[in-house]
């Protein structure tokens, strides 16, 4: 249920590109053959860098369609033909909505890395349904506090409660997601984020309002990764490496944090569609994306960079460094998952949430 759009400024003329081309790719799909790989995705499996090796490597034609949000992504699959698609990026949360639908392929356990995968990324629980895993996790981060080091003291971002201090008082964004968010005041006053309920409600408010009550803004992506990255605010909550990391060689000042009460961990899986045309094709494109090479192109995608899932990604040191990758044993260790409502319990917490926005 998530909505990927990580996109850092930098990467915005890039991703429009790449979106211009996806769209003129599947004009053209309608006709493609069945040796073309048809690929549902998220923009950062737009990147030529990505993409091209495959394509040479595999004399194949990577055929790509953008969307933003498990729910888009699936209504695109509702309104195709059986056997359009040969993969799908997913929220790993999510992965059991698409089996669900009777959508996705088994994936064969000993043909892919799963060994190297860092353990609290395979996310079994979702990825495993029946005993059969649908979805593979290739992707992952944190949605936590973003900041300016030169403006903030770093030593701050290292508590939730800095998001509430009347030291930041009109110097914070925040990001208008309304799960991640959520999960965030829930961490701030000790809940956790898989265990929530209606019973929780009033007191994530509270913690929205008094979030809501020091920020210059709340806005959807751009907007708010643009006001960190002007220097309009500070601190962006909800914000992470995925905000951060892609601008670090323009804007070093910019860095994440993953605070002591902990974060909330995103992560992206790839599933292989059960009425796919070129089934050995797509597999041949999942074993890309996880193995060492893939993964670093992945990770480092001109739409938002992010940590690779494979241990073994071929990241540079310098890249290794801005992503924190000698740190991830610590961050996953405090990190906890998105929320996951029931749609009863969803409902509420996206009226709340627009509750929050709209309080003076």
């Amino acid at each position: 249920m998530t909505v990927n759009a990580r996109t850092p400024l930098s990467a915005l003329k890039s991703r429009l590109g790449a979106a211009c081309a996806a769209a003129a790719l599947l004009i053209a799909a309608g006709g493609a053959e069945a040796a073309d790989l048809n690929a549902l995705i998220w923009c950062d499996h737009s990147d030529p860098a990505l993409l091209q090796p495959f394509e040479a490597a595999n004399n194949v034609k990577v055929n790509v369609k953008e969307f933003e949000g498990t729910g888009a992504g699936l209504a695109i699959v509702d309104q195709s033909q059986p056997g359009d698609w040969d993969v799908m990026v997913i929220d790993s949360i999510d992965v059991p909505r698409g089996v669900e639908k009777g959508l996705f392929e088994p994936l064969p356990e000993d043909k892919l890395p799963f060994a190297d995968l860092f353990p609290e990324v395979k996310m079994d629980k979702s990825t495993i349904v029946d005993g059969k895993r649908y979805g593979i996790t290739e992707k992952f981060g944190y949605n936590t506090i973003g900041f300016n080091k030169t403006k903030v003291d770093p030593a701050d971002m290292q508590s939730l409660a800095s998001l509430t201090s009347d030291k930041y008082k009109g110097k914070i964004a925040i990001y208008d997601y309304y799960l991640p968010v959520i999960g965030m005041a829930a961490l701030a006053i000790g809940k956790k984020t898989a265990e929530l309920t209606e019973a929780d409600l009033p007191a994530l408010k509270a913690e929205l309002l008094k979030m809501k009550a020091n920020a210059k803004l709340v806005g959807e992506v751009t907007a708010s990764q643009t006001a960190l990255a002007t220097g309009e605010v500070d601190v962006l909550v909800g914000g992470g490496e995925w905000v951060t990391a892609g601008l670090a060689k323009e804007n070093p000042a910019l860095d994440f944090s993953i605070p002591k009460e902990g974060a909330v961990l995103w992560s992206q899986s790839l599933a292989m569609f059960k009425d796919s045309k070129n089934k050995d094709m797509a597999l041949k494109f999942i074993q890309y994306i996880l193995s060492p090479e893939g993964q670093a192109r992945l990770a480092t995608s001109s739409c938002y960079w992010g940590m690779p899932a494979n241990e073994k990604a071929a990241l540079t040191d310098e890249q290794k460094k801005i992503l924190r990758f000698d740190e991830q044993p610590g961050f996953l260790a405090r990190a906890q998952a998105y929320p996951a409502p029931n749609a009863d319990l969803d409902k509420k917490m996206q009226d709340m949430w627009t509750e929050m926005l709209q309080a003076q």
